[in-house]
């Protein structure tokens, strides 16, 4: 059996949305996102007591990155997947892991607007930085994603596929921070993966950590 440790609303909804497409038998703890991630029982399947973690077959693993790698050449090689040897592998490869990039400038916007408690501890400046970063990130997707190559209709060449998923998350969470209005091919993409029956069955059953559905960046004085 499959373990995956999860929070609503983190980068552990990347893992789930993968599990969701795999045809694999899969159990989820779910945990709030708040101080019993540093429970020493958690520590041991986590160090950094971060979500996700993966048990599986007797191990355990953390990173999302690696868990989808391994996860994708046990049980979708070829279809979630791109193996050494194909056309596509090095941008899977890269796009796989530029969903962390993203992930990196939304984790600072959710601190900055949620995590710190006191406004005084927030910062304005961090704010409208840390969104326009995001919207970097889009310009990237955006120029990927409106390249006139045949079937472009997904990040790869060869169609759907793990790197989609992991991108598709890091947008999902980066939209309550910085809109797509100025990123239609990104708008479009997003739309088609999120059509999916595995991304809706990733989405938080009940409370997630954000409690708006837009945070804008706070004036600065």
């Amino acid at each position: 059996m499959i373990t995956l440790h999860h929070c609503p609303q983190t980068r552990s909804m990347r893992t789930l949305w993968l599990l969701n497409e795999l045809d694999v038998d899969f159990q989820v703890r779910t945990y709030s996102f708040d101080r019993s991630l540093r429970d020493p029982a958690y520590l041991s399947l986590s160090p950094a007591g971060r979500v996700p973690a993966l048990e599986i077959d007797g191990e355990r693993m953390f990173e999302t990155g690696a868990i989808t790698e391994y996860l994708c050449e046990r049980f979708s090689p070829e279809r979630l997947g791109r193996m050494p040897g194909v056309p596509d592998r090095m941008a899977w490869l890269v796009w796989l892991h530029f969903a962390e990039t993203i992930s990196q400038h939304t984790a600072a916007l959710t601190q900055q607007h949620i995590a710190l408690r006191e406004d005084h501890m927030r910062s304005p400046i961090v704010m409208k930085l840390e969104a326009a970063r995001i919207g970097k990130c889009y310009d990237a997707l955006e120029a990927r994603l409106s390249t006139p190559v045949e079937n472009r209709d997904y990040l790869l060449t060869s169609g759907f596929s793990a790197a989609d998923i992991s991108v598709g998350q890091a947008v999902y969470m980066a939209r309550y921070f910085t809109k797509l209005d100025n990123h239609p091919a990104v708008a479009e993409w997003y739309e088609r993966i999120t059509d999916r029956d595995s991304f809706a069955d990733s989405l938080p059953q009940g409370e997630g950590i954000y409690e708006k559905d837009f945070y804008a960046p706070w004036p600065i004085d």
